[in-house]
């Protein structure tokens, strides 16, 4: 007997050329805000975050995505017809309708089945678990995920007083960035250790929804909005979306990896998403416990990409060497909604 799993074929990210310091993003906050400048460090003193990627006026989240896209598909000698699948995971978009898939697809000229997914931070997390099932079911072998995150959009620039700047200030580490993740079919004999994706946990706190919103949907409506910047802006309960976050971590994590029959230093790597670099201290305190040698952070020169976060940690294992085949990884994921999930790959 054989077990058929997605296994890892291929990973790269796309990253803006546009990098400004977080100097800079004070300075365009007090340059459009009316009198009112932010205290000089402050940003980075509270999340960590030195610097950001910002895209281009004329760039869309697609863009992103299909800019990791090509280049993954340079890299590994990927053909359009080669690909099954195609999923679009991320919570940035393009516009409502159509689904973003369709124009990343366009722009690359892949002809199969797409779709999106959508769940905040946890997008590509859960695309991967989606693909896990597909590939398992024989539906399809070979699966592209791609990721276009672009929320440094919803960043509310224009704030008249410090309250407003308070409220505002988790979206100014906010940083962009694509992610292409090249997924095929593959059976291990009995007797070796399985390859591929060896499970998927997810936990939520749905009634935390409120904790973090984004009113107005697609990078290209956001950008041509109109009306009260407030609405059309990221706004985020901070206390209440960590306290959700924090609960799930606690709760879920331990379990999930209990029903996997792992522990942490099973793990050659441990990608976690990354918001501020106090919530992974918190990660790594006594009561999750991870190690914190297992992590590579990524989150002061590139901010918080989004669901692009993981793909970005993974790429950077894989060029380093933190992860070599046959090793054993985990991917941890924490969003707005709020939603935590936890999957373990062996490459």
């Amino acid at each position: 007997m054989s077990d058929l799993r997605a296994c890892l074929a291929g990973a790269t990210t796309y990253l803006p050329e546009h990098w400004v310091t977080m100097s800079e993003r004070e300075a365009q906050i007090a340059a459009a805000s009316d009198g009112f400048t932010p205290p000089p460090g402050l940003i980075t003193q509270l999340t960590g975050v030195t610097g950001v990627h910002l895209i281009d006026d004329d760039q869309q989240a697609s863009d992103l995505a299909v800019g990791a896209a090509r280049k993954l598909m340079a890299d590994h000698g990927i053909r359009s017809a080669d690909i099954d699948l195609m999923i679009f995971a991320a919570a940035s978009q393009d516009m409502i309708e159509p689904a973003t898939s369709h124009v990343v697809a366009a722009k690359l000229g892949l002809t199969c089945p797409v779709f999106d997914v959508k769940n905040a931070c946890n997008s590509v997390l859960n695309a991967l678990e989606i693909t896990q099932a597909l590939i398992a079911s024989g539906r399809y072998r070979t699966v592209l995920i791609t990721c276009g995150e672009a929320p440094s959009v919803a960043a509310r620039l224009r704030v008249p007083d410090a309250a407003a700047f308070a409220r505002a200030l988790p979206a100014y580490g906010f940083s962009d960035a694509g992610a292409a993740l090249l997924w095929t079919a593959q059976e291990t004999p009995r007797g070796l250790p399985p390859r591929g994706i060896l499970g998927c946990h997810f936990a939520a706190d749905s009634a935390a929804w409120p904790s973090a919103t984004v009113l107005h949907g697609g990078i290209a409506s956001l950008r041509r909005r109109a009306g009260p910047e407030a609405t059309a802006c990221f706004r985020m309960d901070s206390v209440r979306l960590r306290d959700s976050l924090r609960t799930l971590g606690r709760t879920h994590l331990h379990r999930a990896l209990r029903e996997l029959g792992l522990v942490f230093d099973d793990f050659s790597f441990i990608g976690v998403h990354q918001v501020a670099l106090a919530d992974l201290d918190d990660m790594c305190g006594p009561d999750i416990g991870i190690p914190r040698d297992k992590l590579i952070i990524t989150l002061p020169e590139h901010g918080n990409v989004a669901s692009a976060s993981l793909p970005l940690q993974l790429t950077r294992a894989l060029e380093t060497g933190r992860a070599d085949p046959g090793d054993l990884i985990a991917l941890i994921g924490l969003a707005a909604g709020s939603s935590a999930g936890l999957l373990a790959l062996r490459l």
